[in-house]
Formats: structure tokens, sequence, C-alpha cells
């Protein structure tokens, strides 16, 4: 079993601008509190995360109401970290994707586990996501800061696979994973409603079939 999550910690940095993970103590046992209880401030995009429609569509569902099945079950994990720029449907075929992955998960190689923001990354050409969510893509996960390119204004990958019913994982740590099929349990947490969803994030081997 992998972990594949980016914690939520002050050595992971933010986006540029965003809110950075902060923590402190509400109550200290060794100022004469009979508990310690922590608090912290932070993006919910800090870490591992799941996005909700929220975030790039005004009035649109938040992380409250996200649904588990797409983040729960068979995917694969392909390689891309040799590209640069726009991800084309055939660069993913050549990569491993097939017409039955219904959890797609990009090991870019520009993730923030190793504790810098990457200046760039590749993304998935929004028309390549458009036609992997009609032949039955449920969820696509990436290494680096989104699934859209970090000067993306639009968002266009994020809105091909919202507005059709598929769901966004950002910020996972993909070294030492090989590239294959594994079993994705990647729950997003039970929080408001908000714009996206902390995420401990997990691959297993596939169990053999019956």
């Amino acid at each position: 079993m992998h972990d594949i999550s980016v914690p939520f910690d002050t050595a992971t940095p933010e986006w540029p601008g965003d809110t950075p993970f902060t923590c402190g103590w509400a109550w200290a046992m060794a100022e004469g509190a009979s508990v310690n209880v922590s608090r912290l401030t932070t993006s919910p995009h800090v870490g591992t995360h799941a996005d909700a429609p929220l975030h790039v569509r005004a009035g649109s569902v938040g992380a409250d109401r996200l649904p588990l099945a797409p983040f729960l079950g068979a995917a694969r994990v392909i390689d891309v970290s040799h590209l640069e720029g726009t991800i084309t449907l055939a660069d993913l075929q050549r990569a491993g994707y097939t017409n039955d992955t219904a959890r797609l998960l990009l090991h870019t190689g520009r993730s923030v586990a190793g504790g810098a923001f990457p200046a760039s990354w590749p993304a998935v050409d929004p028309e390549a996501a458009r036609t992997m969510v009609r032949a039955g893509l449920r969820l696509l996960a990436v290494d680096c800061p989104s699934v859209d390119p970090r000067e993306s204004q639009s968002l266009a990958v994020h809105h091909a696979l919202f507005d059709h019913g598929a769901y966004v994982l950002e910020n996972l740590d993909l070294r030492g994973v090989t590239p294959g099929p594994w079993e994705l349990l990647a729950l997003p947490m039970a929080v408001g409603e908000i714009d996206a969803a902390p995420v401990r994030a997990l691959l297993r081997a596939p169990r053999p079939e019956a």
C-alpha cells in the first residue's frame, strides 16, 4: 500500500497568494490546561484535496455534497513526466490510458511534495478530458497543484470534468509509484459547503479476481 497524500503542514507550499497552513494551541497543558487542543488555519487546497464544482462555478455543489464513489475503486497511474505543455489524448493513450479507465492518476513529476511550488506543469487538453469522460472517466487525479495549467484563468479542464459528472483530485505524491493498475482509496473529508475537501489518498495493489 502506498500513501500518496501530501500533508496539510507548514512544510507544504500553498498556491502563491493563497492561505498557507498555520497551526498553534488553543489550550496547552504546558500552560496549565487539562488537555492540549490545537487550532489551525489553512486553504483547503494546500495538501492533497478534492475540488468541488463550487471551486469554479458560483452557486454550485460544495465539498459537503461530493459523492464518494468516484474516489474509491479501480484506478490507473500513468507517467507523463516527460511531457510539457498540453497533454493530448494520443499522449495519454501512448502512456497507458485505455477507454475503460474510470480513475486516471497522472504522474507529472511536478508535485509540491518535495517542498517547492512548481513553476509549471503539463495539463490535459480540455477536449481530451471531455472525450475521456464520455468514455467513462469518473476522476482525474494529478500530482501537481491543478488539473489546469498554472496560468489558466478559464479553468477549462475543471469545467470539462465537472460539467459531465467527473471529479478532480489534486496534489498527490506519486513518487515511487509504478505506473499501471491500482486500487484507489481517497475519500474527501466530511466538511462544510466550501470549495474543496482535504483527502487522505492511498493506493493498493488490485485484488485478484475470484
